[in-house]
């Protein structure tokens, strides 16, 4: 990599893991307090009713699905609102006229984006460890499932951010599309237990795969193939990454 290009890549790194870090209140605190009620309620209230799911006690097996449900999150929004707020604010036009490849641009970003989703993917685990032993079965799907999931989803908010045209916009996507996905992507509940129709339902929605090969780290059980899982994260990698390319390559949305 020319040694400008990687000044400049360094730089928007340096900038998205600043910004976060500086409000770490408003960015890490939040969601770990979530992901610890849902421990306590879901867990440790509900959980002892539930009994074991998969022969594993039910918090052991929401934890992967509460962590991955904080890495998707949180990489989605640091993606989102960053690259809006310099897009509303016109700082974005003074890297579109610098020289500096869109993949640079998108790399920067999404490199922040991932920065924050396994950071706060890491506090949560910690958590976690004061309700559950931690046990991994498979440490190189465990990194490659959450690397890939956080890549991804930082694209996908940088496609939202392109498209914004006001605060509110950047909201809607998390709030209709994301969350509703992630709670029926198989955090709180194996797809085992539904009927056959609806468990092909389920596995029309890509997150059954995030979360089932996350889990499949931790705990060497999952619903769907391990296969299915990394080409379905890859495509839609691929996908995504064209898509941005080409709207951050044309100004779509971006040049006055």
């Amino acid at each position: 990599m020319n040694s400008l290009y990687w000044i400049a890549l360094n730089s928007i790194w340096r900038k998205e893991i600043t910004r976060f870090l500086r409000i770490w209140i408003q960015t890490l605190v939040p969601p770990v307090i979530t992901m610890t009620l849902y421990f306590v309620i879901f867990g440790n209230l509900i959980g002892g009713r539930i009994g074991e799911m998969n022969g594993f006690s039910y918090m052991q097996f929401i934890v992967p699905g509460l962590i991955m449900m904080s890495v998707i999150t949180n990489a989605y929004t640091n993606v989102c609102s960053s690259f809006f707020s310099a897009k509303f604010q016109k700082n974005i036009e003074e890297l579109l006229v610098a020289p500096v490849p869109t993949h640079i641009i998108i790399a920067g970003y999404v490199g922040g984006g991932v920065a924050r989703g396994v950071l706060t993917g890491a506090l949560v685990t910690l958590i976690s460890l004061v309700f559950v032993p931690f046990e991994v079965y498979s440490w190189p799907i465990i990194v490659c499932t959450l690397l890939m999931t956080a890549i991804l989803f930082s694209l996908a908010g940088l496609v939202n951010a392109v498209f914004a045209k006001t605060f509110d916009d950047i909201s809607i996507v998390p709030t209709f599309v994301l969350t509703p996905l992630t709670y029926l992507g198989g955090v709180f509940y194996s797809l085992s237990l539904l009927p056959t129709f609806w468990q092909w339902v389920s596995k029309l929605n890509p997150i059954v795969y995030m979360i089932n090969g996350f889990r499949y780290g931790f705990l060497g059980i999952t619903d769907v193939s391990l296969a299915m899982t990394f080409s379905t994260l890859g495509l839609f990698i691929l996908v995504l990454y064209i898509v941005v390319w080409r709207l951050i390559e044309s100004g779509r949305g971006l040049r006055s």
